[in-house]
């Protein structure tokens, strides 16, 4: 009788490089040739993409799986007709290394599968311990868990398979139950293979008002399940138990990959589940504590659905970026196919720190002001509640300290330190604490301690409105964190010494609290779902009804923004649908009621600018199906699905064509008033409405839009057709024109979308008038023309005209101003036409301009203060050394510094330094504005040259001059006294005159006043031609004397006179 012991099934992992094509022959099998009837076998291995070629000679057969990056399974059956040991075949596999195109695949571990003993027609087949058979076995030969085969399944694959708890767990809802349905349901189950036990638990009532019961159930198997076979079994109980419903999910089909450790406090970790079958949807959930949220793309969730393989045909991963406390927790994975849910867990315990330290101390402030060589305080630190237990140490200016206290809560943890502050002035004293958890990283807080110090200005101790202001120094700011009833955060109060600044509350209501939280998380990806979405704009509805914007409700109105905001943000991931639009229009509207009076400019035009993007954001990515619009108080929304667009909200119209897409509009009253309106540089008049427009699912290369402004203004102004420049925070033209504007209507025509609006503005409202350029032009190139002549005549007669001390301070001076008036007005020149400069561009030519004139005017006042002191001091003369080093720091020294500290402040405070439209420097509105870092300079020296002009003329009355040896001297005082007359009016006036067109755009003369100023602006040069070459005698009389070739050395022409002098050599 010839006996047969085969197939043997053995599972060996080998490692193999996947960078190249491998062609791997299973060698090892060849060794055992002389007993077994086997070729090589073959198979090809690729990088992310696998096949198995088999070459059979008997029966062999080889399948594998991916395990893990470079880590393979083989299946190898094993037939023979001659008695052969399976440990011998495990053993020969073991001894044996392949070697494969230039690289070695090591087998790390062989396995027995399973063993048929073949007698005959008879066939006995067993898996081996800890392995079951197959479900493809089990359903089509009856073979199931770990019986003994009768049938000849050796040419099954996989024949078996390795022992996996799996967890069946339902719920059966029902209007009746009893026990046939139990034994209903605990039948079905017994066709599943391997399977353990069947319970099943209730009914039981969710509410006496309802009739439904639930019945649970939980099945226990030991291999995985087919999910086609379960989904037959529900569809039978189905019909069968005829439920209201039948929810079933399982547990240990998914395989989790997670992290094995602790992961550090704000690291990257990422979560992967994967299943081998093909499944409809799939998504993640984190259970903290007792609250369980669903896992959304976001600002800190990251899911990648796209790393599925061949073997693992449905994959979901998971990043977290950045991982603090609150991400710690249960996460469990699903994965849905029909009305079957695949689930799998894992835990992420990460290495806590405190998510927020708050610190304080107790008096807020120290009084030193009685020279005590040290004042005790207690600092505490509060941090949430955990069961962490951190290392601890306290610090006071560097120095730690070992001595901690702490009270503990169910909520909070609060450590005390009780530092004596030094009240030597030396360094500002500062506390800090740091928390070191289990991997040792560390996070640190520190305190800085205010101060008083004797003889230091300081406001005094205040009450106002209950709460106590203590004594504090000057330049320091004073947090009370205690709100009223209803109201969590702090309230913060400015001492500038002695006097203090109004209180700014930051104490926001405690729903509103709550619902911030809410949209933080949801921002992150936390419970980002449309129903939460949802809650949280009808909690802002209801909170933003009690918010009027001023006292403390601009707190409530400044959080409410805040969530906006977040929510705004969120939409760019999460889809958020159309039925939260009734709630978030009547929110936002509800904003707007009040005049948020109750912060400064700048913070409410941050305010402001933050809600009009938020507001478009949300309205651009919230999905639309069936809604037409939403109208509210200060809201108009409407939607147009069609190709040719004509609607109207709040009275503008709206025209647009498209070919595809949703346009969406939204019009927005009681805003305008809240936002930064300066535009080209002035404060012009504005209309109330503001209209937002949006398109989406639009594919069209090009838009126009077509917007009709109701206009309201009987008085003529200029319109301006703007858009709200949300990099910039101001308005712009740039893309819009004016189509049509008369009193009762202006029509804009734009090439893009976003919010527009139509400012009002007197005169030209930035438009060239022709007359004025024509006078700038001509008087630019004459002004120019006249300091060249102005310039080379200075240089001729110089040696002629610098022969005194005065006249040689009086000429450096007037050289100077005319030196620096010539580049100022190049500069003009070259900025004339700001569209075709690039912005750098701009910024230099704004530079120079500010700096030559201010140079210019510094030269100026040089010259009037040598006039004051020459006539005033007699006796006591301007060396030529002294003059020339102090006019060297006012002239050349003080413009450079003013320029580069306006620019830098404005670089600091995030305010605009030039207009790119005019390449100039801006003005806001009076004291706001680069442009003041020039008029306020040109202001001072402009009365300061009028107070010289009335010193020296009341001297000059009061004074006679007895020494006639002195005329040379006398005479050039009178031209001094000439050149002053002249060019300060000139100078002065110009400047005066182009302030009040500033400040004066709505007064009927604006036109004149603009008139005025550039004409005397730009022939500026020619006056001083006139005043400083042609008026004056001796350079008359030098430069006839170079043009005639005539030597007329005669002094008695000479009639100038002046004080005693000192000439230095």
């Amino acid at each position: 009788m010839s006996l047969q012991i085969g197939p043997v099934f053995l599972y060996a992992s080998m490692c193999c490089t996947l960078d190249k094509l491998c062609t791997l022959c299973m060698f090892f099998i060849e060794y055992l040739s002389s007993q077994l009837v086997i070729t090589c076998v073959f198979f090809q291995v690729m990088k992310m993409y696998s096949k198995v070629f088999i070459f059979l000679t008997g029966a062999v057969y080889i399948y594998y799986q991916v395990l893990a990056q470079d880590i393979y399974s083989a299946e190898i059956m094993v037939e023979s007709n001659v008695t052969l040991d399976a440990q011998t075949v495990l053993s020969a596999i073991n001894s044996t290394s392949l070697s494969l195109s230039k690289q070695t695949v090591q087998i790390i571990n062989t396995e027995l599968v399973a063993e048929c003993l073949i007698v005959g027609t008879d066939t006995n087949c067993n898996c081996s311990t800890n392995y079951l058979w197959s479900n493809e076995v089990c359903y089509n030969y009856s073979c199931c868990g770990d019986a003994t085969c009768k049938q000849n399944v050796s040419y099954i694959t996989p024949l078996c398979s390795p022992k996996v708890q799996v967890f069946i767990n339902g719920s059966v809802q029902t209007a009746a139950w009893d026990s046939t349905k139990t034994t209903t349901l605990q039948n079905q189950f017994q066709n599943l293979n391997a399977i353990q036990y069947v319970n099943v638990t209730g009914p039981r009532t969710i509410s006496t008002s309802s009739s439904l019961q639930y019945v649970d159930f939980q099945v226990a198997v030991s291999v995985r399940v087919l999910t086609s076979k379960l989904q037959d079994i529900v569809n039978n109980l189905t019909s069968l138990l005829t439920p209201t419903a039948i929810f079933v999910d399982t547990l240990g089909m998914v395989i989790v990959e997670a992290p094995g450790t602790q992961v550090c406090y704000l690291s990257t970790p990422q979560l992967a589940c994967k299943l081998e079958e093909a499944t409809d949807s799939a998504g993640w959930n984190l259970t903290t504590g007792n609250q369980r949220f669903e896992l959304n793309d976001g600002s800190v969730v990251q899911l990648n659905k796209i790393c599925s393989t061949n073997t693992f045909q449905s994959c979901i991963g998971v990043t977290l970026n950045k991982v603090t406390g609150t991400w710690e927790g249960t996460y469990e994975c699903g994965f849905t196919i029909g009305s079957i849910r695949h689930i799998g867990r894992t835990y992420l315990s990460v290495a806590l720190l405190p998510d927020t330290i708050t610190l304080s101390s107790m008096p807020l402030t120290v009084d030193c002001s009685e020279n005590q060589e040290s004042v005790s305080i207690t600092v505490s630190a509060i941090i949430p509640a955990s069961n962490t237990t951190y290392a601890i140490s306290w610090g006071y200016n560097g120095n730690v300290s070992p001595d901690v206290k702490m009270t503990t809560s169910s909520s909070y943890v609060n450590y005390t330190f009780n530092p004596a502050i030094l009240c030597k002035q030396t360094i500002e004293p500062y506390v800090n604490i740091s928390f070191k958890n289990v991997i040792g990283q560390i996070k640190s807080a520190q305190l800085n301690i205010p101060v008083i110090y004797a003889g230091k200005p300081f406001c005094k101790e205040e009450l106002l409105d209950k709460d106590t202001w203590p004594k504090t120094p000057a330049g320091d700011t004073v947090i009370i964190r205690t709100c009223p009833a209803g109201t969590v955060g702090y309230k913060s109060r400015p001492c500038n010494g002695p006097a203090w600044q109004a209180v700014f509350s930051s104490c926001v209501s405690e729903q509103l609290n709550k619902i911030s939280n809410a949209a933080e998380a949801f921002l992150k990806g936390l419970g980002a779902t449309t129903e939460v979405a949802k809650n949280i704009f009808e909690g802002l509805k209801n909170s933003s009804t009690l918010s009027s914007g001023s006292g403390e409700s601009i707190a409530d109105i400044s959080a409410s923004i805040g969530v906006l905001n977040m929510m705004a943000d969120a939409s760019n991931t999460t889809v958020l649908g159309e039925d939260i639009f009734p709630d978030f229009v009547s929110a936002a509207s509800n904003m707007l009621n009040g005049t948020w009076s109750g912060v400064n400019d700048t913070i409410r035009y941050k305010m402001s600018s933050n809600y009009l993007e938020s507001v478009e954001g949300l309205v651009k990515n919230i999905k639309v199906n069936q809604s037409d619009g939403i109208n509210s108080t200060n809201l108009d929304l409407t939607f147009c699905r069609s190709n040719d667009c004509d609607v109207s909200v709040f009275d503008i119209g709206v025209n647009m064509n498209k070919t595809n897409g949703i346009l969406k509009t939204v019009a927005v009253k009681n805003l305008m008033s809240k936002l930064n309106n300066s535009f080209n540089g002035i404060q012009p008049e504005r209309t109330d409405l503001i209209l937002s427009a949006t398109l989406d699912n639009n594919s069209d290369s090009t838009i126009q839009i077509r917007l009709d402004f109701p206009s309201g203004k009987t008085n003529p102004t200029q319109p301006h057709c703007v858009f709200w420049n949300t990099t910039r925070n101001q308005w712009s033209d740039e893309g819009c024109n004016i189509s049509i504007s008369d009193e009762n209507h202006t029509i804009c025509e734009c090439n893009h979308l976003t919010a527009f609006s139509v400012l009002m503005s007197k005169g030209d409202g930035g438009k060239q008038d022709p007359i004025l350029e024509l006078i700038s032009n001509i008087g630019l190139g004459v002004s120019i023309c006249s300091l060249v002549i102005f310039l080379i005549i200075e240089s001729l007669v110089w040696s002629a005209v610098v022969k005194t001390n005065l006249s040689h301070f009086r000429h450096t001076a007037i050289v100077n101003i005319a030196t620096f008036l010539l580049l100022a007005d190049c500069s003009f020149l070259a900025s004339s036409n700001p569209k075709t400069l690039t912005d750098s561009w701009c910024l230099v030519l704004t530079i120079c301009k500010h700096l030559f004139f201010l140079a210019m005017f510094c030269w100026m006042l040089c010259l009037s203060i040598m006039l004051v002191h020459q006539l005033i001091f007699v006796f006591s003369p301007l060396r030529k050394r002294v003059f020339m080093f102090l006019s060297s720091i006012l002239g050349y020294v003080c413009p450079i510094l003013m320029v580069g500290s306006s620019y830098v402040y404005c670089k600091y405070t995030n305010q605009d330094y030039y207009d790119s439209k005019t390449c100039w420097l801006v003005y806001v509105k009076l004291l706001v504005g680069s442009m003041h870092a020039f008029l306020l300079p040109v202001g001072t020296i402009v009365l300061a040259n009028l107070f010289s002009m009335i010193v020296v003329i009341v001297t000059l009355m009061k004074t006679s001059v007895p020494d006639s040896s002195k005329a040379d001297d006398k005479e050039t005082a009178k031209g001094i006294l000439k050149v002053v007359i002249v060019l300060t009016p000139v100078f002065g006036v110009t400047w005066i005159v182009g302030f009040m067109q500033l400040i004066m755009s709505d007064s009927p003369i604006y036109n004149v006043i603009t008139y005025i100023f550039t004409i005397l602006n730009t022939f500026q040069g020619f006056f001083i031609l006139i005043t400083g070459c042609f008026a004056e005698q001796k350079v008359r009389e030098e430069l006839f004397k170079l043009i005639t070739g005539k030597s007329k050395g005669n002094d008695s022409t000479k009639k100038f006179t002046s004080t005693t002098y000192t000439k230095d050599h």
